[in-house]
């Protein structure tokens, strides 16, 4: 273990922790047996009103649900009664067990794993179904709600594909990673690399950012070229300020590092899968979220989210902080 931390450059010269040490120290937390009545995800933050985010409420009975009897709360400043975190009311689980199943899953656990963990150190006895029927649930949630927020972004935005396996067919993930915020700014799933698909991430990046870069970088695929030229014009690039920047070789100034670096850190999620067995546009969705608005950025230190301006005040769990807001959104839609 020694001599893995005194290789590894991401000690050395970054000091930080690398996944050898996260998963020692992982492990040695772990170890220690954890009652089921002191599991440290319970709730320490004060109950806000879903309606008006009062933190003047009080208890108000319960209500019973298929998954168990759930605490309910009446607000005394707009009088509404509510469950608090409603979004996750069908649950028979602690709703920071279900997001800690999401966070494992998008750090490189596989759904079996998951639930083996959940098992031996939480008492937690659910299928790796179950886990997997929490993951797309919500992630679909999260992707609808962080399609609204608009992203502070440099001039510059990074383009490249990745093959992957899909029921043992080859397809490809596209990328599109702003150059200063590192925010992932769009990704899609196709089959092949077309113009047309190509035009797909291009205008999936437009949409997302609400406006077009100064220059695209990209490698010297040829369907850049054109599906550049449609989407953001770069033919004319002198009147819509878009210049197309395409690299012959990996060795060419600049480069595309940027967006190579981010599929090392989805291709190591990718390997832990061995090949998607379907569901790879909602897993690539779910983890443009994790890139973005959860994980902290190494180079950054702090997530891509809040370095492109989008501050949504998530907490110390960001996973259940995403899905607070969200039950807070329905209930203002009830």
């Amino acid at each position: 273990m020694n001599n893995k931390i005194k290789q590894n450059p991401d000690f050395v010269h970054r000091k930080e922790k690398c996944k050898h040490i996260h998963a020692v120290e992982f492990l040695l937390k772990m170890r220690v047996k954890v009652d089921d009545s002191t599991i440290p995800f319970a709730d320490e933050d004060k109950t806000k009103c879903e309606y008006c985010k009062s933190v003047n409420v009080k208890k108000n009975g319960n209500r019973k649900t298929a998954n168990g009897v759930k605490q309910r709360f009446q607000c005394l400043d707009c009088k509404k009664t509510f469950i608090k975190d409603s979004i996750f009311a069908r649950l028979s689980v602690d709703s920071k067990i279900a997001t800690l199943a999401m966070d494992l899953y998008y750090k490189g656990l596989s759904l079996r794993e998951i639930a083996d963990t959940l098992k031996q150190f939480y008492g937690v006895v659910v299928s790796h179904e179950t886990v997997r029927q929490w993951i797309t649930k919500f992630t679909e949630k999260i992707n609808e709600y962080t399609k609204d927020p608009k992203p502070r972004l440099s001039e510059a935005w990074h383009l490249d594909e990745q093959a992957i396996k899909s029921e043992g067919r080859e397809k490809w993930v596209w990328n599109m990673v702003d150059e200063k915020t590192r925010f992932l700014i769009a990704n899609n799933v196709t089959n092949g690399r077309t113009i047309g698909e190509a035009s797909q991430i291009l205008r999936f990046a437009k949409e997302t950012a609400g406006t077009v870069p100064k220059f695209v970088v990209t490698d010297g695929l040829n369907s850049y070229e054109q599906a550049l030229k449609d989407e953001y014009h770069t033919h004319k690039y002198w009147l819509k300020g878009v210049q197309h920047i395409r690299l012959e070789t990996i060795r060419k100034k600049p480069d595309n590092n940027l967006v190579e670096r981010f599929h090392g850190t989805f291709r190591e999620r990718d390997k832990v899968m061995r090949g998607f067995k379907g569901g790879e546009a909602v897993f690539s969705t779910g983890f443009r979220n994790y890139y973005n608005f959860v994980r902290p950025h190494m180079a950054l230190r702090m997530t891509p989210a809040s370095m492109a301006g989008i501050d949504l005040e998530l907490g110390r769990n960001r996973w259940v902080g995403l899905l607070r807001k969200i039950s807070y959104q329905l209930a203002l839609c009830r």
